[in-house]
């Protein structure tokens, strides 16, 4: 799982560079405990306060050192939004926000334990680069990549994975040659292969969408584009239009939906209910397009 790939390359980084520290909020703190007991100075636990987590990367991240800080995406991102702009964005200071959770995988614990907005709230600050892995093999080189920086990064973790990893996908990569663009981000990628496997698309995959490949989409639009991703639909929105301004073409964005699904169940039966499996991608795709 992608959480486990988190967890070996994050303490390989602890103990190979010494610029590397990690702080915590108790969620995998037990997966990390042998870390801390080797690196107590760069391995800190502050506890169920995500916000003084934030504040305190910020901290270390002003000290030089390039601080890792880990917690659902409820926790990382909506809870501690304010110091994520104050503490980072506007001491201009570099951490690596790296959630699991994702907009539905903590579905069984409730509404507090989903965060389809995430993204979308990075974007309202700028300056931030996301990672969205569609596969545990993508995940660590992810990881070692913001280890040799000091810029903002997110990278967003979850349960559901495609079934093949494609790792050099920092730009729009073509997974298929077809018709009119459909682009897939991180996780979507199979459900979008399968609901358009006799259709006449062309279908490309990103495990960045924070900086959007503007230039990858101008040259792959034709007209008409189809985003979908794991988070709220329409995030990509004003990023798409920017990329396409200028040139005739229409969007459909589809994505987690706006209004909350108040059940329980699984991540595969919020992905029904949000219309990204294969089934329920299928028909609007289709409905656009011809």
């Amino acid at each position: 799982m992608m959480r486990e790939t988190f967890v070996e390359t994050t303490t390989a980084l602890l103990d190979e560079d010494p610029r590397t520290a990690l702080v915590l909020a108790d969620i995998s703190a037990d997966a990390f405990e042998p870390a801390r007991r080797r690196h107590p100075d760069r391995v800190l636990n502050v506890g169920i306060r995500e916000q003084l987590m934030t504040g305190v990367a910020g901290g270390l991240a002003l000290t030089g050192l390039r601080p890792y800080v880990h917690s659902y995406a409820p926790f990382v991102i909506d809870r501690a939004y304010e110091q994520i702009k104050l503490d980072l964005g506007h001491q201009d200071a570099g951490a690596v926000l790296v959630s699991i959770g994702a907009s539905y995988d903590g579905s069984a614990e409730g509404y507090t334990h989903q965060s389809p907005g995430d993204v979308e709230l990075l974007d309202t600050l700028g300056g931030w680069t996301v990672h969205v892995p569609g596969h545990r093999d993508e995940v660590a080189a992810l990881l070692r990549d913001a280890a040799r920086h000091d810029d903002r990064v997110y990278i967003r973790l979850a349960l559901q994975e495609n079934s093949r990893a494609y790792p050099d996908s920092g730009r729009l990569r073509v997974i298929r040659r077809g018709g009119p663009l459909v682009v897939a981000v991180g996780p979507m990628l199979d459900p979008v292969l399968e609901a358009t496997r006799d259709l006449e698309v062309t279908v490309a995959y990103t495990n960045t969408p924070r900086p959007l490949d503007a230039e990858g989409l101008r040259a792959l639009a034709e007209g008409e584009v189809v985003m979908v991703e794991p988070y709220l639909s329409g995030t990509s929105a004003r990023q798409v239009a920017e990329a396409l301004g200028g040139r005739p073409h229409r969007v459909l964005h589809l994505g987690v939906g706006r209004d909350e699904v108040r059940r329980y169940g699984s991540w595969q039966d919020h992905a029904r209910a949000h219309g990204l499996d294969a089934a329920g991608l299928r028909a609007p795709i289709k409905e656009f397009l011809w």
